[in-house]
């Protein structure tokens, strides 16, 4: 049955809108961070956006591994092959796990190499230290994954929001107490938001296990871990789909935290006011992704029934809806540009770099959300191949040396890392929604 484009904007936002808020969840425990330790000292949240970027740029991948779980769901879902659920998440499980070992072995191996990244002594020193805490949060940050994009792609999406946002009461109450030494608890600092952090993620895990597998409407899946027998082909199926999309955040990831890198040589009050900005820009962001999960789910669902009308109606009416959120977050970046600093810091010297930067960000987020919602409808098409060799060429062929040139060649500082953000975002967008618009023409063989 065709619907009409206003019904897929209805179905798309009622998909994205509890992501959105469980994304911003996500984004909020390093805005809260940044916002406490922010009271602490400059150097502390330098030291934060240092761990904070080298973390995501090793997590990101196992991320994106997690992310094929949802469209597979959505596309045996959209073919009537529901009992193909269990067997999809208890393999899931096993990956992701396995997966979760082996990045946090390789955050700790990175936290060694901190000190050879050219910071500030200090901000290195605490960096090291605080990436190892929050490293060991990374199993069961994919445990809670795992469950999350598995009842995801079934279109249940408001539990793992609702865990987020509990989870940033436990992690601000955390910060509380061990940043600060609260309540006669120890005070750690930057170390203490770490342990938080980690709590959080752990407690984030367990309640969505507990939840999915003892909530009436999963009954019907017949739920258990039990795996005699792993399935290759069921292995293979996400790891085709799970490797490339987690190669694909990988460039996107490790670009961003180049550029912290480089905004490190320029020194701590450009690294903080970076901090700041990118915070605020991750927010956002955050609309994109959401509705970028929510036009994947739907673009697989389309695609599982074999109509090519709505697999397009689903794709392009997802990208229009990203656009208009995009354009409104940019004209409140633009009027507030001088106040949303003074949320994280009183340090005049910094305000003024971190206002600058919102107003870039004003402009290179309109990119930025486009191309993630390309990303999400080439996932639904089972598409990432090309997509992986365009994110490639838009972050490391164009976007760093633009980094790189306008800053340090043209000596316009950090600003222009972030006019260069501005070209690589915008080649991303334009070739994923041309390649959405080419491949959706096509019938999809699965």
């Amino acid at each position: 049955m065709i619907i009409s484009y206003k019904q897929h904007f209805e179905k798309t936002l009622n998909l994205a809108y509890p992501v959105i808020i469980g994304q911003l969840g996500h984004v909020m425990f390093g805005v809260v961070d940044s916002f406490m330790l922010g009271k602490v000292g400059a150097v502390p949240l330098a030291a934060s956006a240092i761990g904070n970027s080298i973390f995501f740029l090793i997590f990101i991948f196992g991320l994106g591994i997690s992310f094929a779980i949802s469209p597979i769901v959505a596309i045996s879902l959209g073919a009537k092959r529901e009992d193909d659920f269990n067997n999809i998440l208890r393999h899931s499980f096993i990956l992701n796990i396995t997966v979760g070992i082996i990045l946090t072995i390789v955050v700790f191996i990175s936290a060694d190499l901190i000190k050879y990244l050219n910071q500030p002594k200090d901000v290195a020193y605490q960096a090291a230290i605080f990436l190892r805490i929050i490293g060991l949060s990374l199993v069961p940050l994919m445990i809670f994954q795992t469950f999350k994009q598995s009842i995801e792609g079934l279109s249940i999406m408001l539990p793992a929001m609702i865990i987020t946002i509990l989870a940033n009461i436990v992690n601000y109450v955390g910060n509380w107490l061990l940043i600060f030494g609260n309540a006669g608890f120890p005070k750690l600092g930057l170390s203490g938001s770490g342990f938080s952090t980690l709590i959080t993620r752990i407690a984030m895990a367990a309640t969505i296990f507990i939840y999915v597998f003892y909530a009436k409407r999963f009954k019907i899946y017949n739920l258990s871990m039990a795996l005699k027998k792993i399935d290759i082909s069921v292995i293979k199926k996400l790891l085709n789909l799970g490797i490339p999309t987690g190669v694909q955040y990988l460039f996107e990831t490790a670009a961003f935290a180049f550029s912290t890198i480089m905004i490190g040589w320029l020194g701590t009050k450009a690294l903080a006011a970076h901090q700041i900005a990118i915070n605020l820009a991750s927010i956002t962001y955050m609309a994109a992704t959401g509705i970028s999960a929510a036009a994947a789910i739907r673009v697989g669902n389309a695609v599982g029934t074999g109509s090519i009308v709505e697999t397009r109606r689903s794709g392009f009416s997802a990208l229009l809806l990203c656009m208009i959120m995009m354009l409104c977050f940019a004209v409140v970046f633009i009027v507030f540009n001088k106040q949303l600093p003074l949320i994280y810091i009183k340090d005049y010297n910094v305000i003024p770099i971190a206002s600058s930067l919102i107003i870039i960000g004003a402009f290179f987020q309109v990119f930025d959300g486009s191309q993630a919602v390309g990303l999400g409808m080439l996932r639904g098409l089972t598409d990432v191949k090309i997509p992986t060799l365009i994110t490639f060429s838009a972050y490391w062929v164009i976007m760093i040396p633009c980094c790189y040139f306008l800053a340090f060649v043209m000596k316009l500082g950090v600003q222009g890392i972030w006019l260069g953000f501005i070209f690589g975002l915008a080649f991303s967008a334009i070739m994923l929604n041309i390649r959405f618009y080419k491949r959706s023409k096509e019938k999809i063989h699965l």
